[in-house]
């Protein structure tokens, strides 16, 4: 009896999951070996050569390298404040003294009873917590970008453009972790309502991560030049060979 109220949630749920995760293991391993093909890999060769150029016109360039690294904080700051304020709010439905156990509608398809419900919530509570460290640590590593790429590069190397490079890649990849985290608790937000729900936007999210992280393809030329595409991470510009 227990398994007919609850096998919707154990198959569309995982598998719905399973596919987000594929998805973002087959990115990773696009992002590894062929990076121009996917947004992350031609922005980060982007921001190295940016770094490259700030470190060697210091003079004229800091303002603008703290402006640009202080916009990056602001953003990264208000996706850990947002993350941080819906884990105390899922905290405090979890210890409240009101019953957040019975359904909202007996005619929802899933599981209704108190482990489903609470492991919703708790779901959601940890993803939303592993959201919000990301962010903090890349906070964490752009602060020390924000310092180091102002000093002057000394002899021995220590504080060079590829060290700075590799802070700001550090920073920049929890970032897109924590975003990506945070885009994921959506549709487990309305496991609430249901397991189908969830699959369902699971399978229509697939879809738009990959317009968002892969160039726009088109048939190469002699006499072409690099576009702005249309799609892409919000923290970073995206330009595409076509």
């Amino acid at each position: 009896m227990e398994w007919r109220k609850c096998y919707l949630d154990v198959i569309l749920v995982p598998l719905g999951f399973m596919i987000c995760m594929g998805y973002h293991v087959w990115l990773w391993h696009k992002v590894r070996t062929q990076p121009l093909t996917t947004i992350i890999g031609t922005n980060a060769n982007g921001r190295r050569l940016w770094v490259s150029s700030i470190m060697k016109d210091n003079e004229k360039k800091n303002i603008l390298a703290v402006q640009t690294l202080r916009n990056t904080i602001m953003g990264a700051t208000l996706m850990a404040t947002t993350s941080i304020l819906l884990c105390s709010g899922l905290a405090a439905v979890i210890s409240s003294s009101y019953s957040v156990k019975k359904p909202l509608d007996d005619t929802i398809y899933g599981a209704h009873g108190e482990f489903m419900v609470a492991l919703k919530y708790v779901t959601l509570l940890l993803i939303f917590l592993f959201s919000f460290l990301c962010h903090t640590l890349s906070i964490r590593f752009i602060n020390q970008v924000n310092f180091l790429i102002n000093c002057p590069q000394d002899n021995l190397g220590i504080v060079s453009p590829q060290y700075v490079s590799e802070l700001l890649e550090k920073g920049f990849g929890l970032n897109t972790v924590g975003n990506r985290l945070f885009y994921v608790a959506l549709p487990l937000l309305l496991w609430i309502f249901g397991p189908v729900l969830v699959f369902l936007c699971f399978v229509t999210m697939v879809p738009m991560f990959y317009n968002l992280d892969f160039v726009c393809s088109q048939a190469k030329g002699t006499n072409k030049r690099e576009y702005p595409c249309e799609s892409g991470d919000a923290t970073s510009d995206e330009f595409v060979s076509v």
